[in-house]
């Protein structure tokens, strides 16, 4: 993947972008595309790219123009099909001067206009501009496992794939948190786009294209996920036994695995948690992956979290050539600032870090893209979350049984402080709300409301804002037309894939992570035909009873060791407060949470956040500490990093010095070289 920016005049009376900005803009994104940098500018638009050298290593450098140079793109992202579409294409009369799959991605535009990217199986943000029309398309993939920001500011479009860029580019946009953004994140986990963190900066939305003309923007949707309605009966229910689907689950994650392993010019290793996903993943690529196989692992100092067992076995089993990095709760400490640097939001976990810790691991032996099992439990229900609704659904019907209440014992056997181990706690805790089983948004009500609690953290000004709007309620108000026709558990997948999948473990725990160490991530689970059929398929195929991912493991069961399909469900986690809690914790944290920062930046409140950090203090010998209390901490900190570095003071660029592409149509001159 790459780094793409651009700044485009809306109106005559702006002033045409400046090299000097295109530049900052492209520096800032150095860590996303290393190999090479290219620039276009014209009257009106400017274009900029960081490259991460990855499919037609000779050619494909950007901006790239169509055989008349009137059309330009710049592209961060793969098109795993872009083989196959290319010969249709070239069956339409277009010619090809390189084997990039960008190149099929200008041609597939120009062909097909908007419905070029229902035709795209990929991941990909996509700026075109066509100079001749006056016209910007952007584009985003369906799940938005590439980022792409937006601002518009005195007369100008801004456009980037990291905010920092947006920033750089011109000193007089504005820099302040959004309070619906926060509002969000301290809620939902993540800001859901078209929503920012930052006032004025948005996201587009995954799915979408938003086309800029004329004065006049519009935006549709190309993409979004569906479900069968009315199950059994109607038109997109799987049809088949489970034994049918088994067989096609297989078929389809063997060919999407395969896709994301061929589709390169450069050795493809892999992600390696000692789970089921990642383990199936692992398998199925060493098939493709010729002589040599690399897998990656995290350890862990804290036992508790620790899966070497497991990850071990997997490797042996595939013959990989295994590696590993051990993390502690300093390491975690140590390199927090630099993990809010990339993911630029808040976060509640600290499980980004590791993950940062190992795409380092990941570059320093040579590979630039990873396969990971990311997706396969949002579409095939392998989260607690569904089986934790599907037996508050089954309670919520008879809500005086404790028969029923009892089966809350079967969840969330690996956390130490399991909110099922006390049944009168956990029969208040999962039974508030409980008779609202058919509500949108149930299964979730429960994190939600956890979540939302930490706003009492919030300094006076942002909870009186926060008071006068409703995330959940903003949410929900968006949910598609067939929503209340889906399964209930459709309804849990479809809310789980809108927020936490694609904008906190598709980004702030997987590009940004993968990037910040310039490593491109694949994702097989998410490919556009595994993920139609796994939609498709019904609830009990997928969620048996309370046997999660019930069709992935069978069709795990002959080729991955049976000791990894029939463990129980432990998700990927990382010590969390007491890594910033310790008496040898950096000097940063300090200063970050002391009373003057925490006024300076006007988010929480200081006489709350002392007393918070005290409580994290006390509880560092014992490690008690509640699922509240290390969310709150880790995004207080978070927050209050995000606001020294990106608002407080302005992110610099790094130098960029030889271009690839450097056309500069403003001085009616080109200079094409290769750096």
């Amino acid at each position: 993947m790459c780094g793409i920016a651009g700044i485009v005049a809306l109106n005559a009376a702006a002033a045409s972008p400046s090299r000097e900005a295109l530049m900052r803009m492209v520096g800032t994104l150095a860590h996303r595309g290393p190999d090479e940098h290219g620039l276009y500018r014209d009257k009106r638009a400017g274009l900029a790219h960081a490259r991460l050298s990855v499919v037609d290593l000779s050619s494909g450098q950007q901006p790239l123009a169509d055989t008349g140079d009137t059309s330009w793109i710049v592209f961060n992202g793969e098109i795993f099909n872009y083989v196959e579409l290319r010969e249709k294409l070239i069956a339409l009369g277009h010619r090809f001067r390189t084997r990039s799959d960008t190149e099929v991605a200008l041609h597939a535009y120009r062909a097909w206009g908007e419905a070029a990217f229902e035709r795209m199986n990929g991941q990909w943000a996509i700026a075109i501009w066509d100079s001749i029309a006056g016209r910007l398309v952007l584009s985003r993939d369906r799940f938005g496992i590439c980022p792409l920001h937006f601002c518009e500011h005195a007369g100008r479009l801004y456009f980037a794939s990291e905010v920092k860029a947006i920033f750089a580019a011109d000193p007089t946009i504005p820099r302040a948190f959004d309070p619906a953004g926060l509002d969000q994140t301290f809620t939902l986990w993540t800001v859901v786009p078209p929503q920012g963190v930052f006032q004025g900066i948005h996201e587009l939305v995954p799915g979408h294209v938003r086309i800029y003309q004329d004065g006049t923007v519009r935006e549709q949707v190309f993409w979004q996920p569906s479900y069968p309605e009315n199950i059994g009966a109607l038109q997109g229910e799987f049809t088949g036994s489970c034994d049918d689907a088994v067989d096609r689950v297989r078929d389809a994650l063997e060919a999407a695995t395969a896709l994301r392993m061929v589709r390169a010019d450069v050795p493809v290793g892999c992600y390696l948690s000692g789970g089921l996903d990642s383990s199936l993943v692992a398998t199925l690529g060493r098939r493709f992956a010729g002589r040599r196989f690399q897998t990656f692992s995290l350890r862990f100092a804290d036992a508790e979290y620790d899966e070497t067992r497991f990850q071990r076995l997997v490797a042996e089993a595939t013959g990989s050539e295994h590696h590993e990095v051990v993390v502690s709760r300093g390491d975690i400490a140590a390199i927090f600032p630099e993990v809010i640097h990339h993911t630029e939001r808040p976060i509640l976990r600290t499980a980004p870090a590791p993950l940062f810790l190992l795409s380092r691991l990941v570059r320093e032996r040579g590979i630039k893209v990873v396969l990971t099992g990311e997706g396969a439990d949002e579409m095939f229900a392998g989260y607690d979350l569904f089986r934790e609704a599907k037996v508050r659904r089954f309670w919520g019907r008879q809500p005086a049984s404790t028969r029923r209440s009892r089966l809350l014992e079967r969840l969330y056997p690996y956390l130490t402080r399991s909110p099922v181990q006390q049944q009168a706690m956990a029969r208040q805790f999962f039974g508030r709300g409980i008779e609202a089983y058919d509500a949108p948004g149930f299964a979730h009500d429960t994190r939600w409301r956890s979540t939302g609690a930490i706003k009492r953290l919030f300094s006076a000004d942002l909870r009186a804002e926060s008071q006068r709007r409703d995330a959940v309620s903003e949410l929900l108000a968006r949910l598609p037309a067939a929503f209340s026709r889906w399964s209930h558990l459709a309804q849990d997948q479809y809310l789980e894939v809108q927020t936490l999948m694609s904008g906190y473990l598709l980004s702030s725990q997987g590009d940004r992570m993968l990037m910040a160490h310039s490593v491109e991530g694949r994702f097989p689970f998410l490919d556009d035909e595994l993920v139609r059929l796994a939609n498709s398929l019904p609830p009990s195929y997928k969620l048996r009873v309370l046997d999660e991912k019930h069709v992935l493991k069978r069709v795990a069961e002959p080729i991955v060791p049976s000791e990894i399909v029939t463990r129980k469900k432990q998700p990927f986690r990382a010590p969390n407060a007491l890594c910033f809690a310790a008496d040898a914790a950096p000097e940063y944290i300090r200063e970050a949470l002391s009373e003057t920062a925490i006024r300076k930046a006007n988010v929480f409140d200081p006489a709350s956040v002392t007393r918070l950090l005290g409580k994290c203090q006390a509880r560092t010998g014992d490690g008690d500490l509640s699922n509240a209390d290390n969310m709150a901490l880790v995004g207080v900190l978070s927050t209050q990093l995000l606001h020294q570095q990106f608002v407080a003071s302005c992110p610099s660029a790094t130098h960029v010095r030889g271009l690839s592409v450097d056309v500069d149509r403003e001085h009616r001159e080109e200079r094409l070289h290769v750096a």
